[in-house]
């Protein structure tokens, strides 16, 4: 048996009371910021519910459309959106996608400018990666506790649980695709007189493009994995399904819904795969 050498309840009860304290005094200038932001959500899961269903099929096509160029994949894509519909989880589907199009879409927005300030600065990168492997190590559940506590059930602890659970992949691809980038390319920018900014936008950016969209790829299939343990604390949708499949033990609940979440991630991980390999081939052929 391993000595006692550090009794872990002084541990433990040290990061309860900083938790309580920090609820105590910050619980309700949170939930007032975020309020906002779930009106947001709520709006957009609203708009995506009460829109006709031809019309998202119509939008998801021509979002694949313009990704890829191919017709044959277009219509797969749009069928398979149509079998969601078949599978009577339309609704439901739409809740899922609501929350998955926003916490990508703010996975996005943190995790692009990380990446971008970890390749300009080593010092920077080698404090990132360690809270970088945490953050996609470390079991979702405990930092669900501390959301939970300050929001309460609901859609915002599901949101940032996603979020944080998503947004490593996008950092890290970003820091490698602006990495990668022909360094003697950038010294030809700047021999022409761009500044880091203008280096960043019209020349590293466009550059590491397939590995940012690889990150998105990444971020939204990691974001729809989340939805079932996001379902456990008050987020509907798919999850919801398989949650209550599981809970009553009805296999078929559980199989349809985790279908048409598979459907969703296939639907997006196609787009998002077709527009990095059409931004990597026009990238070859300028060069």
């Amino acid at each position: 048996m391993f000595p006692e050498l550090i009794d872990p309840r002084y541990f433990r009860a040290a990061v309860d009371n900083f938790l309580e304290q920090f609820v105590i005094q910050w619980a309700t200038f949170l939930e007032q910021a975020f309020n906002p932001f779930l009106q947001l959500l709520n709006a957009f899961e609203s708009l995506l519910i009460s829109s006709p269903w031809w019309l998202i099929v119509g939008l998801v096509s021509a979002a694949a459309y313009a990704s890829s160029r191919k017709l044959t994949l277009t219509l797969w894509l749009a069928l398979a959106m149509f079998g969601i519909g078949l599978l009577g989880l339309w609704e439901d589907g739409m809740r899922t996608l609501a929350l998955m199009l926003i916490c990508t879409l703010v996975a996005t927005v943190i995790g692009i400018p990380l990446g971008i300030l970890m390749s300009w600065s080593n010092r920077f990168r080698a404090l990132m990666l360690p809270v970088l492997d945490i953050m996609q190590t470390m079991p979702s559940f405990v930092y669900l506790i501390p959301a939970i506590m300050l929001f309460g059930p609901g859609k915002i602890p599901a949101v940032l649980a996603t979020v944080v659970y998503a947004v490593p992949p996008l950092i890290r691809l970003t820091d490698l695709g602006i990495r990668q980038v022909d360094g003697e390319i950038v010294e030809a920018a700047q021999s022409f007189g761009a500044n880091r900014m203008q280096k960043l936008f019209l020349v590293q950016i466009p550059l590491a493009l397939p590995s940012i969209m690889a990150g998105i790829n990444q971020a939204t299939m990691m974001a729809l994995s989340m939805v079932v343990i996001a379902s456990m604390i008050g987020a509907q949708g798919l999850g919801f399904q398989v949650l209550q499949g599981i809970t009553r033990l009805e296999v078929g609940r559980g199989l349809v819904a985790g279908l048409a979440i598979v459907i969703l991630a296939v639907v997006f991980d196609r787009i998002t795969q077709a527009f990095g390999k059409r931004a990597q081939a026009h990238l070859q052929t300028n060069s």
